[in-house]
């Protein structure tokens, strides 16, 4: 038997014939709708439903130096904390007619490296970067390639073009002094060893004046981490009596081990976290943690994509949206 023909797709003559117009009545009805009829538009949409047709927007975007398209970069997509900015980014750029497309990095230096190579080879009217861009190659190509670059969930004096964060080492020192507040001595850090987290980690050390006991797991995080770093810990020091986690993920496996050891939280060992994860406070007990305004931080980066896209003057090209500390029953002591 042979086989089958492959379809043929619609072009926009079967529209045109389908919709009973012209070919320029069908082209400026799905390209330039303000001069045509709204009668004669509704005939060209169902014209072009029946048939299937989808319009080349990359032959429009040659044209308007546009292509509609935004490229977001995240370390991983299983890492929850990103997941509301992306959300957000999505919804904002949508309203302005851009489309989101997502690249990550497995938080690996190389990986942040290539990607962003082709993200920019398609040439994407902006870039999103979660965290900073590492790499000096990448930095430069960027700038030549004069693309908008928004980095987002980190602070820097020397951002690629704009920036949307927070103080990581803000985050850790804030961290620290709620610690001594509550006059723990044998404390521990379950952390996850990307910049960020470690950014934490010299924050919570620089205001605590010492080193503590540590377990340094490799990111993302997970419960099953979580649960391996507060062993490690408690080999460190038995008489651990706080532990500091680098996201909610890992507090949440130290929860579970600590309760898998008979440990009651937080009398016997307090448990504070990073995201504000949505089950954080759902868990029993709740998990105290750093809330960051994600879904702010999507919001402000895809609306310095679009004002640059328009040619618009950015007044702010640095927003720190900060952070705040949640007290739940992991601490509550």
């Amino acid at each position: 038997m042979n086989a089958p023909l492959p379809l043929k797709a619609a072009t926009l003559h079967d529209v045109a014939r389908e919709a009973g117009v012209s070919l320029i009545t069908a082209s400026r009805a799905l390209s330039n709708p303000g001069v045509v009829s709204d009668k004669t538009i509704a005939r060209v949409q169902q014209a072009v439903e029946a048939t299937g047709y989808i319009p080349n927007l990359l032959a429009g975007s040659l044209k308007s130096k546009r292509s509609l398209m935004v490229a977001g970069i995240v370390p991983a997509l299983s890492v929850q904390q990103f997941l509301p900015t992306v959300q957000m980014l999505t919804t904002t750029l949508a309203g302005a007619g851009y489309q989101l497309i997502l690249g990550q990095t497995n938080y690996d230096a190389e990986q942040e490296e290539a990607v962003l190579h082709t993200m920019i080879s398609r040439q994407p009217d902006g870039i999103v970067m979660t965290g900073l861009v590492r790499s000096q190659k990448a930095r430069d190509r960027l700038r030549r390639a004069n693309i908008p670059v928004v980095e987002t969930w980190d602070l820097s004096d020397r951002p690629v073009d704009m920036l949307v964060g927070f103080s990581h080492l803000k985050v850790g020192s804030a961290v620290a002094g709620y610690f001594l507040s509550k006059g723990w001595k044998h404390l521990g850090i379950a952390t996850g060893n990307d910049h960020r987290a470690m950014q934490r980690r010299e924050g919570f050390l620089a205001t605590l004046g010492h080193d503590v006991s540590t377990a340094i797991v490799p990111a993302p995080s997970s419960l099953e981490l979580g649960r391996q770093a507060l062993a490690q810990l408690l080999q460190q020091d038995p008489a651990l009596q706080a532990v500091c986690c680098s996201s909610d993920q890992l507090a949440h496996g130290v929860l579970v081990e600590a309760q898998a050891r008979g440990l009651r939280v937080p009398q016997d060992l307090a448990v504070f976290g990073f995201g504000n994860a949505d089950f954080s406070a759902h868990m029993v007990p709740s998990i105290s943690t750093i809330h960051v305004d994600g879904p702010e931080i999507g919001r402000l980066a895809a609306q310095l994509i679009i004002d640059r896209c328009r040619g618009a003057t950015i007044e702010r090209p640095v927003v720190d949206v900060g952070f705040r500390i949640i007290e739940r029953q992991s601490t509550a002591l």
